[in-house]
């Protein structure tokens, strides 16, 4: 059967920018990504052998391969690179096309020798969830169609929902509830995208992450209000204490929560590293160890000699280490937790507390160290990305029978198409939202801002940073995981209920794999609308608003998006 033929890859380079600006919209807003591989197969399947009434699974397998591609590269760039936005040192959009590039290609070309070993010969051992499932959906290639169905359903209905919220302003978009006796809020941002990723992670995750969110507001807030002798008399009160207190005791915690998931998975990078094998090419099925070599080679001088860059031979050869040494954690965890629960933020915020340090101390201070710094950790952070979402391909080629040359080779493709479109649409949302604002608030981004500012400048209150850091201990001698707990304090509060809800909904029972593909449908919708409105903000296009002041309507419109998951993964439906 055919894999590189002209249509997959077409079908494969649309998706990759659909998906990466879904992602790059979502993670600005809320913290966290979604895989595109299943609802990418899904839809390539539904196109190819449904419509077209063409493509075999292994062309399917090459347009999610790509596909994923521009999700990842979006995960790791808006991670990272709104930080410099945020410290107001404006990267031109050249520059992030260029971070995105050599992170893309570092992360693809360090994964090369690793895939037999990761892939193959721990085959029984690491079972790559995601790649597991995305080649089951493949497999069933004859269930496309109604699986498509599930997908552009959910696109639809997460469009409208957004389009009548955020463009027409038919009922608020974050319906809140003042509790003064407790000196703080109540709110649910009615957005289907965080709604659908709550479904996705499930009840497990989302309890973690909303109990960090009650903490944060219905603990710390109402015990900063009291003991520093703060009135909370309205919510914009409750907001400023977040803003100067709690988030950075967020901070703190995602900063520990991070650095113990890396450390959690370092003896996976010893293992990794011990199996590291460079073959002869004729030996094996993937890219020749001559190209990887050269093309590393050809990254370093890209890294040292660019203007932009500004790192010098040393920040270069800091980012191959840091790079080599992550892309193989990053690969090695998905493998048994998947890519929804891979660190890679504290991965990057180890890099920077290192990077940082030692920029510090040989000079490079100011805005020129903190470019080198963000610049560096930008590069590790979509490396990793990257390697840990195409380990996951990598493992669906294998079970379907792909070459895998031919989806490393693709890899490349998606990742450069991809970084051409990210920087564009980083500027729209922060044009018409603003990074930073509660709407885009770039939760990774903004820690990333204040731990390379931190070190710097020594302005960080590192006493609130310590409360988060203990905090985050606390919960992992517990036996809980604390990232997600940590990611919930350090979000708004009216961000994790919706997430919550969503895992809420998961639990109910149902046919899960509908509901994951309607709930991925709801992402992508919601992602899509809310870029098309910044679109129409910044061409001065006017939406008609028709704002309802009823919260009740908000809370009627937030309970039927709820019930349509519900029936789609059939739980209300008749079985016949």
């Amino acid at each position: 059967m055919r894999e590189l033929t002209p249509r997959a890859i077409l079908l494969g380079l649309i998706l990759a920018v659909v998906f990466g600006a879904a992602n790059a919209y979502l993670g600005l807003k809320a913290g966290m990504t979604v895989s595109a591989s299943i609802p990418a197969a899904v839809v390539s399947t539904a196109i190819l052998r449904g419509l077209l009434k063409r493509g075999n699974i292994l062309e399917n397998n090459i347009v999610q391969t790509i596909a994923s591609a521009g999700e990842s590269l979006a995960a790791g760039v808006i991670f990272t690179v709104p930080a410099l936005i945020l410290l107001g040192l404006s990267p031109s959009i050249f520059y992030i096309f260029l971070l995105s590039l050599t992170g893309g290609i570092l992360g693809i070309l360090f994964l090369v020798p690793f895939r037999k070993h990761l892939i193959e010969e721990e085959h029984e051992n690491l079972p790559y969830p995601e790649g597991t499932a995305c080649a089951e959906v493949l497999q069933a290639g004859e269930e496309g169609g109604k699986k498509a169905a599930f997908v552009f359903s959910g696109l639809g209905v997460g469009a409208l929902f957004k389009f009548l919220t955020s463009g027409m302003k038919l009922w608020e978009g974050v319906p809140s509830l003042f509790v003064g006796g407790l000196r703080t809020l109540l709110g649910v941002d009615l957005s289907p995208a965080l709604l659908g990723v709550g479904y996705i992670l499930g009840l497990r995750i989302a309890s973690l992450v909303l109990s960090g969110g009650l903490l944060g507001w219905f603990g710390l807030i109402p015990l900063v209000s009291f003991l520093k002798g703060i009135p909370v008399n309205s919510i914009d009160d409750v907001y400023g204490i977040w803003s100067h207190y709690i988030r950075y005791i967020g901070a703190g915690a995602v900063l520990a929560g991070g650095v113990v998931s890396f450390f959690r998975g370092t003896p996976t990078f010893f293992r990794a590293l011990r199996s590291l094998r460079i073959e002869r090419s004729g030996e094996t099925r993937d890219l020749p160890m001559r190209y990887v070599i050269f093309g590393v080679f050809i990254v370093f001088v890209l890294l040292v000699f660019v203007p932009l860059f500004r790192i010098g031979a040393m920040g270069a050869l800091f980012t191959l280490l840091f790079a080599l040494l992550f892309v193989a954690v990053s690969a090695r965890i998905v493998g048994i937790v998947g890519s929804s629960s891979n660190p890679v933020s504290g991965m990057t915020i180890a890099t920077l507390l290192v990077v940082s340090f030692i920029f510090a101390r040989t000079g490079l201070r100011g805005e020129r160290g903190m470019v080198a710094a963000l610049t560096l950790g930008a590069v590790v952070c979509i490396a990793a990305c990257i390697a840990g979402d195409t380990s996951q391909d990598l493992k669906t080629g294998f079970l379907v029978g792909a070459t895998p040359w031919k989806q490393q080779v693709t890899e490349f493709l998606g990742v450069g198409v991809s970084a051409l479109f990210v920087g564009w649409t980083l500027f729209l949302l922060h044009k018409a939202y603003v990074i930073g604002s509660p709407g885009l608030s770039a939760p990774q981004a903004t820690l990333m801002s204040l731990v390379v500012k931190g070190v710097m400048e020594g302005t960080m209150p590192w006493y609130l940073v310590g409360t988060g850091v203990f905090i985050a201990l606390s919960i992992e001698l517990l036996g809980i995981h604390s990232l997600p707990v940590a990611v919930g304090l350090y979000l708004p509060l009216e961000l994790s209920t919706p997430i919550f809800l969503g895992g809420i909904l998961a639990s109910f029972g149902g046919k899960r794999e509908n509901g994951i593909l309607y709930a991925s449908g709801l992402v992508a919708g919601d992602a899509l609308v809310g870029i098309l409105i910044a679109l129409l903000i910044v061409l001065g296009v006017h939406i008609p608003a028709l704002r309802t002041p009823s919260k009740s309507l908000a809370v009627a419109a937030l309970l039927v998006l709820a019930l349509s998951v519900l029936y789609v993964a059939g739980k209300f439906r008749k079985k016949y």
